[in-house]
């Protein structure tokens, strides 16, 4: 073979073996925690005879796949502004999960919504929320993130 051809097609084999290890070396650092983007919240308050609403979406995403989302809210002015919750707490509590659909891939779209009356609306708290969300994977490990979105109960 000639010299000509044979240093092209070495240098295209080292090149290309590079290329695989770089792609295993990500492939390899990928955090197998779920991850949340794209986190809302919106609250809408009760009128005269319509109730309001409390609703926060997601996306998740972990290499395994998504099992849960855990959701709560919690008002600024609390306890778990002094004493800081937990995944622990969280995931020990009996609150609400959002429900999630496919959304390509790895990923979920989680949907979380609350009725709210106009005596809870007068009951709770005024002032800034926070939604407290537990995102577990199906293999386990989990994201646990205390002020995934916000919304003001004016």
């Amino acid at each position: 073979m000639s010299r000509r051809i044979v240093l092209p097609v070495v240098a295209g084999a080292v090149v290309l073996a590079g290329a695989g290890a770089f792609a295993l070396a990500y492939a390899g650092d990928q955090d197998p925690s779920p991850a949340l983007a794209h986190s809302t919240a919106r609250y809408t308050a009760p009128e005269t005879g319509h109730k309001g609403s409390l609703s926060f979406t997601t996306e998740v995403s972990a290499p395994s796949g998504v099992k849960s989302l855990k959701v709560l809210a919690w008002p600024e002015k609390s306890g778990f502004a002094k004493e800081s919750l937990t995944a622990k707490d969280l995931a020990a509590a009996e609150v609400d999960s959002a429900t999630c659909t496919p959304a390509g891939g790895h990923t979920v779209r989680c949907v979380y919504t609350a009725p709210v009356s106009a005596a809870d609306a007068a009951s709770s708290a005024h002032g800034a929320w926070h939604i407290a969300v537990l995102a577990t994977a199906k293999d386990g490990h989990t994201t646990f993130d205390t002020k995934a979105a916000d919304f003001t109960l004016a």
